[in-house]
């Protein structure tokens, strides 16, 4: 294929995904959907390889193959759309609800369209569908297998009804789920238009091309690195069932134009529920490559073909059912990035950044009666590069949402912001600072339960070159220090407070320039 007609249609199917995801987050209705955006589209080909996606939720997308290939063995039919987030069979953790919906062009399937929206209540043992101290997948939720929620072009009532039975707040789980529905819909409307534009042989090929296209470029890329094993470990910070440390080791082989990341050696699966299933390893290795690599490689099937990602079975990154695992798609990813990073920091040093916070600060505050679920991923301190400082106050790592404005947040919820800001101080020095973290305090005006699974508690992110630790995060209730991981019933007036990590330092302290040292204490962010 010729380079004009190859960028024209790879724009083209990039732009597709692009605007399923703003049909999803303009037809949502819970804030955690179109305000945070805590949701992920894509689009892949009849053969289930990834052509392309939107620039959304890193843990959701390079899992979403998975989801698409059990779908695949479900016989698909056109004017079919399939529901799952069984964290065992295509999905990462159940508040995360995939659809899959066959692409059919003159009534032959010809690709799928995939939205992937954390639901902010998916049922089981407390609102928010986050349970600190869950031992068992059933404690976290509703688990679904792919199943069909339409048959050709019906939806099925029934499963929508078991669906709704089974999770508060019911009419705000339907409206996004409505949303997710409509996403699929106008990719199938948008790929027909474009098979129109330039025949189906020509779009077909340009499937092929767009997925060579970036192959190739990431394999240059990977050549470019120094081949050899480079190795790393860090630490969860338990897994809220018990505070014990828990050990991820990381084998990083570079070799030609290729990557294989080999996690023997990692704890085996845990009580708890930061247990992560091997698709969110996988999602985590991918970004990191990512990462090292030149960001601006169209990102489709082909730039995860020459990275392979193995872990042992019943281990931390690949249990076997029934392990609790919601907090691994949002705790254990972020420590499986920072190791891999870690690992890589020899063999791209400008390009591997100091530990940002290393966390998504998940804080769930929910009611019994089920009228309301509010959940949030509080922003943090991002690790100092080679040449920069870190970013305050921002999602690091495996999420990149957006926060719930506080307007917002007091409009929907029983719940007032008392304290936003940036915490003074918590960045590392280094030649260039780490990124601060944040304070935010959410008043609860009503009975509640509150959820927090958060990292980074009793060890700061890690400095690079000689950059000084992080700050570590504290969790709060109404004064009280509470663990990284903890559920509690709280009372009307109860006061959250979470302190999220400072990034690490990168570079000699002593070295930095004297009128950013001058500014940064004038401005209160260094001591």
């Amino acid at each position: 294929m010729d380079a004009i007609t190859l960028e024209i249609l790879r724009n083209q199917l990039e732009s597709i995904a692009e605007e399923m995801g703003q049909v999803l987050i303009t037809g949502a209705y819970s804030p955690n959907i179109k305000e945070r955006r805590d949701c992920s589209t894509a689009l892949f080909d009849r053969e289930g390889r990834m052509v392309a996606q939107a620039e959304h939720i890193p843990v959701h997308l390079g899992a979403m193959p998975e989801a698409v290939e059990t779908v695949r063995e479900k016989d698909p039919r056109p004017g079919d759309v399939f529901v799952l987030n069984d964290p065992f069979s295509g999905g990462t953790h159940l508040p995360d609800i995939t659809m899959v919906s066959p692409l059919t062009v003159r009534d032959e399937i010809v690709g799928y369209a995939v939205s992937r929206a954390h639901h902010a209540d998916v049922g089981g043992s407390t609102p928010g569908s986050m349970p600190a101290g869950a031992r068992e997948i059933y404690e976290e939720g509703l688990r679904l297998p792919a199943v069909r929620l339409q048959r050709a072009g019906e939806t099925n009532e029934d499963v929508m009804e078991l669906l709704l039975a089974n999770v508060r707040n019911a009419g705000e789980r339907r409206a996004d789920l409505r949303a997710q529905l409509a996403a699929n819909d106008r990719a199938e409307d948008r790929l027909n238009d474009l098979f129109a534009e330039h025949g189906e042989a020509v779009v077909r090929e340009g499937f092929d091309a767009v997925i060579d296209y970036s192959r190739k470029r990431i394999e240059a890329e990977i050549a470019d690195l120094p081949d050899g094993t480079y190795e790393a470990t860090d630490l969860l910070e338990g897994d809220g069932i018990t505070e014990e440390d828990i050990e991820i080791a990381a084998t990083v082989i570079v070799e030609d134009e290729s990557i294989d990341v080999d996690f023997s050696g990692t704890a085996e699966q845990v009580p708890g529920n930061v247990n992560a299933p091997l698709a969110v390893a996988k999602s985590a290795v991918y970004f990191v490559v990512r990462c090292v690599t030149d960001p601006e490689i169209p990102p489709n099937h082909g730039c995860y073909a020459p990275v392979s990602v193995r872990a042992p079975e019943g281990s931390l990154l690949n249990p076997r059912p029934p392990a609790a695992v919601v907090g691994g798609n949002v705790e254990t990813s972020q420590r499986v990035t920072d190791t891999v990073f870690l690992a890589l920091a020899t063999a791209a040093p400008d390009r591997v950044p100091a530990q940002g916070q290393g966390t998504m600060n998940n804080l769930t505050v929910g009611g019994r009666d089920g009228e309301f679920a509010y959940y949030e991923t509080i922003g943090g301190g991002f690790g100092a590069r080679a040449t920069k400082d870190g970013m305050d106050g921002v999602q690091v790592g495996m999420t990149n949402t957006l926060n719930t404005p506080i307007e917002s947040l007091e409009t929907e919820y029983p719940l007032r912001v008392e304290e936003y800001s940036l915490r003074e101080g918590s960045g590392g020095r280094g030649r260039h600072r780490g990124g601060l973290g944040l304070v935010r305090s959410v008043r609860v005006e009503e009975s509640a339960t509150v959820s927090l699974l958060t990292e980074r508690r009793r060890r700061g992110p890690r400095g690079l070159a000689g950059g000084e630790d992080g700050t570590p995060g504290e969790n709060l209730i109404s004064g009280e220090s509470v663990p990284a991981k903890t559920t509690r019933d709280v009372p009307a007036g109860a006061l959250i407070t979470v302190k999220t990590p400072g990034g690490g330092g990168h570079g000699d302290p002593d070295e930095r320039d004297p009128e950013l040292a001058e500014r940064d204490r004038e401005n209160g962010v260094a001591e």
